[in-house]
């Protein structure tokens, strides 16, 4: 085959693929979405300012870097079905999306969730299960696609690289007045779900703060990259970057202490979001940065200043610093999208329950989350429920795994299901022993009856021999949201966050560790302790390596990242001593009062390892991750002067 190339000029950037006379890359022009917050008034505010900063940040492209690359099995069946076996966040939208292009009605297809090694946002979208399933068609025999390490990282959407300017204006005493910032997310190729994620970025770009006067244009561009979609932090990590970075050098500005001015701005019961939305309930942050400035100095001790640098004895050129940031990220998908989540709860002769949803286990902890909520509501140790979950067969339609939604949407519907059950087994029982329904009693196990008591295995077959199954389907549905720009509640609840970092700079190498991080995170409720910890520390390493190693190298449209040893993902090595400290302010709607925390306890970790390699050693990083070579120069540069 001979083929001639007549090659293009490259877009590179967000930046370049909105100036004029760039090659336009769709019919549409280069441009997805411009997206707008505005409240309050900028040209009042920035006047009412004693001090005015402006800086600009850049973050790169970083890829999910799950162990396990992207998968699908797909067998055709002998009544004309197609069984696939796919790690996705999503099974039911893989179903509609898998029938749509082989021009079928939906029930033809089967989406069988598999245990995944990982997804983080990087197994939202289409990655095979459609093209196994029309090759299994053709050939009539199972077909399996397996993408390589190579062909993953080529092809499956990235976190978004952004530029983002930050204008912040403050009074003397600290109180923020205007913040005004404007976006460029480089999206790609192909849009994925870069207008969402762009916009999180915009929502949440001045930070968890209770500001009068907010400004914020966001640019989604197309580039010639490979496209960027959904990833742990959906945007907020980038934004939370640039204006962490510029709350510390606000403090500085104003010689004033950096947690008091993140404390006396934080948002609280009863403020205006940036999006119009008051905050009526659940609003934890100040005990957030309380319980971290506390931890912090008990860790430095008495009189000591964390935000001070120190040598580290008879090793001079080591020199250790704190730092700190803040961040809020929304739970669910608000903006206006419906958020469902189906569960069913069924009890067995043999007294054990399973609780069914298509919502994804991969690895963040679901399934546990549902077995305990269904043994709290039921009575019964967690080892007496089973969990059965991605199965569009087998499974209701729990949505999306996404947002840091699963806990607060399908562990409701998990609660509501199982406390349907359960009323009508009092119902029944009711009647059977002729007593009003509040005095049969459920405990350990055992249910209490007018003086008669049974288990739940006895309960099955009694139920069933009333002609009624033990079985109850509950579809949930969260607290209604509205768009952007719309006014009410954007989101139904939101997360918040703050971090202290100790770093460890060798001021001749400019080589940075991270010694300890304290993360305090507001999780409405704590369902999963333990498992609470894992997200937590999980979440702290992922935005190390956001911050000091990971970047998705291109060099003018081509991919330089193109093997896993090419991108540099933290190991143990470089883990610090993690305190994870937990914050409840329940929310009323989540379950039991809880509410996300898959994102939030990886946003503030890149601005607080960042503002804590200044206090160290007086290098302000504007753009991620960490340059060694640059923080080296910087200090060499200084020193021969």
């Amino acid at each position: 085959i001979e083929a001639e190339f007549d090659l293009q000029p490259v877009i590179t950037n967000p930046v370049q693929a909105r100036q004029e006379g760039q090659p336009q890359l769709h019919p549409n022009g280069n441009l997805l979405k411009h997206i707008k917050v505005r409240k309050g008034d900028m040209d009042k505010g920035f006047a009412e300012a004693d001090v005015i900063l402006e800086h600009t940040f850049h973050t790169p492209i970083t890829d999910h870097a799950f162990m396990e690359p992207e998968c699908s099995v797909a067998a055709p069946k002998p009544d004309g079905r197609m069984e696939i076996y796919v790690g996705s966040q999503i099974p039911y939208q893989d179903r509609t999306q898998v029938a749509r292009v082989m021009g079928w009605d939906e029930s033809r297809v089967r989406i069988v969730g598999q245990l995944m090694g990982g997804g983080f946002g990087g197994k939202e979208d289409v990655m095979g299960q459609i093209h196994s399933a029309l090759l299994a068609n053709v050939t009539g025999r199972p077909v399996k696609l397996l993408f390589d390490r190579h062909e993953s990282l080529l092809v499956h959407p990235k976190r978004h690289a952004t530029q983002i300017r930050v204008k912040i204006g403050a009074k003397k005493n600290g109180r923020l007045v205007a913040v005004d910032t404007e976006l460029y997310g480089d999206t790609g190729a192909y849009a994925s779900l870069g207008e969402h994620v762009m916009t999180r970025a915009t929502t949440h770009s001045a930070g968890p703060y209770d500001i009068p006067n907010v400004r914020a244009d966001c640019y989604a561009m197309y580039t010639n990259n490979p496209p960027a979609g959904a990833f742990r932090g959906f945007g907020v990590t980038q934004s939370a970057f640039a204006v962490e970075s510029m709350m510390d050098m606000l403090a500085e500005a104003l010689n004033m202490d950096r947690i008091e001015l993140r404390r006396m701005n934080a948002l609280h019961v009863g403020s205006i979001t940036n999006t119009g939305q008051e905050l009526r309930e659940s609003v934890g942050l100040t005990e957030c940065i309380d319980r971290v400035d506390a931890e912090m100095k008990r860790l430095v001790g008495e009189g000591a200043d964390p935000f001070v640098a120190c040598s580290v004895p008879g090793a001079e050129h080591l020199v250790r610093a704190w730092g700190f940031a803040a961040a809020y990220k929304n739970t669910g998908l608000g903006g206006g999208a419906p958020d469902i989540s189906g569960a069913e709860v069924e009890l067995y002769d043999d007294g054990m329950f399973e609780v069914r949803s298509s919502s994804a286990e991969m690895g963040q902890g679901l399934v546990s989350v549902m077995r305990m909520i269904v043994a709290e509501e039921m009575s019964v140790a967690p080892e007496q429920v089973r969990v059965l979950v991605m199965d569009t067969d087998l499974t209701p339609n729990g949505g999306p795994t996404t947002a840091s939604r699963q806990t607060f949407v399908t562990g409701n519907a998990s609660r509501y299901a199982a406390k349907t059950l359960r009323n009508a087994i009092t119902a029944a029982l009711a009647e059977k022993y002729d007593v009003k329904p509040e005095q049969i009693k459920f405990k350990d196990g055992i249910i209490h009856a007018n003086g008669n008591s049974m288990t739940y295995a006895e309960i099955a077959k009694e139920m069933k021999s009333m002609g009624q199954q033990p079985r109850a389907l509950y579809e949930y549905e969260a607290p209604k949201t509205q768009p952007l720009g719309t006014g009410g509640d954007m989101h139904f609840a939101f997360s918040f966050g703050a971090q202290a970092a100790e770093v460890e700079v060798n001021k001749l190498t400019g080589e940075v560790r991270v010694l300890r991080v304290i993360s305090a995170n507001d999780v409405g409720m704590a369902v999963n302790p333990l498992g609470l910890q894992g997200q937590i520390e999980g979440g702290v390493m992922m935005g190390l390596g956001n911050a000091l190693t990971e970047e998705f190298i291109m060099d003018n449209g081509y991919v330089v990242t193109d093997h896993l040893a090419r991108y540099r993902v933290p190991g143990i090595m470089l883990t610090p001593e993690i305190t994870a400290i937990i914050v409840e302010h329940p929310t009323a709607e989540g379950p039991y009062g809880a509410k996300g925390v898959g994102e939030i306890c990886s946003i503030p970790t890149t601005p607080a390892i960042t503002n804590a390699i200044y206090n160290a050693v007086g290098v302000r990083v504007d753009k991620t991750p960490v340059d060694q070579e640059l923080i080296a120069r910087e200090i060499w540069e200084r020193e021969r002067k």
